[in-house]
């Protein structure tokens, strides 16, 4: 009898033993696609937002002239636009650390909604620099960024992060073309209208599939609520091993090239002698490269190499793009160009992006991004004068020769140097 009663416990503890089992692994697949649904929801609303950003570039310069701004006038407004996103990135990135992921994506979701209402109804020169304000917080990127950074292992994010740049090439073809589109055929205030409404659904999208706290409880760590201004605490971070290094080479890596594509809509007028719709298509390619490259290499590539060659590869390849812009003569020779210019471009902004969040503790991740998505309206705001005055003195190739040299150095200075990075392949 007893041996009986020993075999029922026995039997009975296997069988709980064996639900405990099968729960735990519905627990675990049910998270991880969890996990997957907010990165995809991260995508679409990167998405969205670059595509209605592009969408209001493309339009911009028809509704400055509309308003009687010139082309001086015109680049204040640009560089309005560029300080604003270049103080705000840090700030947004200090506000997500603090208030969450999900806060930071309905914040900058919310303050597009605000910039197209006044764009809306910019009737007047002071009410279209006045549209520009609400930019200090339009960082939907780096929110994705944020989100992806807090779901993904260290090993899994210069991949996860590297798809992002699909995102970036479907909001530049979509956002250019459509742009372009309702402008002429319904009216040059039409596009504003569309950007409105899809920044209020991207608003309801942040609210209602994003959750309260994002990061795995795992990996979250209280921290004492600090001022979200403090430059302190942003400076703070470059002190980590390495942060500082890699920051300098991704800032002046892609500079000059920058600079250059930021004066590219007169370059493709006076050097090449293209019209406004072969910029266009022009505009396109450089998209559907990004798409490519962003979307199906780099992910690879993080696969099979540490981002220390990475991140020498992109900056030897950025030389290799300066020798071939010094020697560029035709659009011909900018398409073939554009491919490596490209790849350099997208595996640098991905490898540092995925280095520097990994040097940083997991409660400061946000402010990193932040750091380092103020990069590029940096090139924005010093470019159309360092731009233009190469180009006025010394012509196209000089964006070449300057991109040559400056990637040489930091290339020497790459093998040289000892930065301490966490040597990890994507699994």
């Amino acid at each position: 009898m007893s041996t009986m009663n020993a075999k029922a416990s026995s039997g009975g503890e296997e069988e709980a033993l064996g639900m405990r089992s099968d729960t735990l692994g519905e627990s675990v697949c049910s998270g991880e696609g969890k996990r997957r649904q907010m990165i995809r929801v991260a995508y679409l609303i990167a998405t969205l937002e670059l595509t209605f950003l592009f969408m209001q570039m493309g339009v911009m310069p028809y509704l400055a002239k509309s308003l009687g701004l010139d082309l001086v006038g015109f680049g204040y407004l640009q560089t309005t636009f560029g300080i604003l996103q270049l103080v705000g990135g840090p700030i947004f990135g200090r506000f997500a650390d603090q208030f969450g992921t999900r806060a930071a994506l309905i914040l900058s979701c919310a303050s597009g909604s605000a910039f197209f209402l006044l764009m809306s109804i910019s009737t007047s020169i002071p009410l279209l620099f006045l549209s520009r304000l609400p930019a200090v917080f339009m960082h939907g990127l780096p929110g994705a960024q944020k989100v992806i950074t807090d779901l993904t292992t260290p090993s899994q994010r210069a991949d996860a992060l590297g798809k992002l740049g699909l995102c970036f090439g479907i909001g530049i073809i979509i956002g250019s073309a459509l742009g372009g589109v309702l402008s002429t055929k319904f009216g040059i205030f039409v596009p504003t209208y569309v950007g409105l409404v899809g920044n209020l659904i991207n608003t309801t999208i942040a609210m209602v599939w994003i959750p309260l706290q994002a990061k795995p409880k795992s990996d979250h760590r209280v921290t004492e609520h600090s001022n979200v201004f403090s430059i302190r605490e942003i400076l703070r971070l470059m002190k980590f091993p390495g942060v500082m290094e890699v920051f300098i080479v991704k800032a002046f890596a892609g500079l000059p090239a920058g600079l250059f594509l930021i004066m590219f809509s007169i370059i493709s007028m006076d050097f090449f002698g293209l019209e406004a719709v072969e910029s266009g298509y022009l505009m396109s390619y450089f998209g559907v490269l990004q798409m490519v490259v962003q979307g199906l290499v780099v992910g690879k590539l993080t696969n099979h190499c540490t981002e220390r060659t990475l991140l020498r590869l992109s900056v030897f390849i950025f030389a290799g793009v300066g020798l071939g812009m010094s020697l560029m003569r035709t659009v011909w020779h900018y398409c073939i160009v554009a491919v490596p210019l490209v790849f350099a471009f997208s595996t640098l902004g991905t490898i540092t992006d995925s280095i520097l969040t990994k040097a940083v503790p997991s409660s400061d991740t946000g402010t990193m991004l932040g750091i380092c998505a103020s990069v590029q309206p940096l090139t924005r705001t010093v470019g159309p004068t360092i731009g233009g005055v190469l180009y006025k003195q010394f012509g196209v190739s000089s964006f070449g020769y300057l991109q040559l040299i400056v990637n040489i150095g930091l290339f020497v200075y790459l093998l040289k140097s000892k930065i301490p990075l966490r040597e990890m392949k994507s699994q």
